[in-house]
């Protein structure tokens, strides 16, 4: 039976995990939600996925919580922004679920993998398409975060002041290699 971290039996790390990214986001700097809702197409897209419409009302909900707290930001003569920042009640919860155990492994949604699943032969007409597309677009995913390592670890001070990040992206590049290295195998004994 799993132990609770918290009053009324919620355990910390099953709950909304999105508002542990978006402190996680915060405690590097202040950022407006259009700034968030581009980590999400960047960095933090390559392992997890928010859309605009979570983003937003999480937000309200963090600050309503006192997690996070804003200031209403001028630009231009009248457009008003809302830069969000990290409270010190928000960065102890960060703290306290980064420091918590991830005894879980999660299942990944991978609807190529879903697919195979009902495959049932070799010589199924459907099988050497289906790989040949996944293995360019693993291809093309690989090259994609070499770039990214590049553009954000040229040196080894950039990759000391942001490990963490490092250490996913290079999880996510030896991930889609052997993603690839797997898919090569499979064409070429499906042909």
């Amino acid at each position: 039976m799993k132990q609770t971290n918290e009053p009324g039996g919620v355990i910390i790390g099953q709950r909304n995990r999105l508002q542990y990214i978006i402190l996680g986001l915060l405690s590097q700097r202040a950022q407006t939600g259009y700034d968030l809702t581009r980590a999400f197409d960047h960095e933090i897209g390559e392992f997890w996925q928010a859309s605009h419409s979570q983003i937003y009302p999480l937000l309200q909900r963090l600050e309503t919580g006192g997690d996070i707290t804003h200031e209403d930001l001028i630009t231009g003569e009248k457009l008003a922004k809302k830069q969000y920042e990290l409270t010190p009640q928000g960065r102890t919860k960060l703290n306290a679920w980064i420091s918590e155990p991830s005894p879980e492994l999660t299942a990944t949604k991978d609807d190529f993998i879903l697919k195979l699943y009902f495959i049932k032969s070799a010589d199924d007409p459907r099988l050497a398409p289906m790989i040949a597309e996944q293995l360019q677009l693993h291809r093309d995913q690989v090259e994609h975060l070499q770039a990214r390592r590049q553009t954000v670890f040229p040196t080894d001070d950039a990759i000391q002041a942001a490990y963490g990040h490092y250490l996913i992206l290079e999880h996510a590049i030896e991930r889609e290699t052997h993603y690839v290295a797997w898919l090569e195998r499979q064409a070429a004994t499906n042909h």
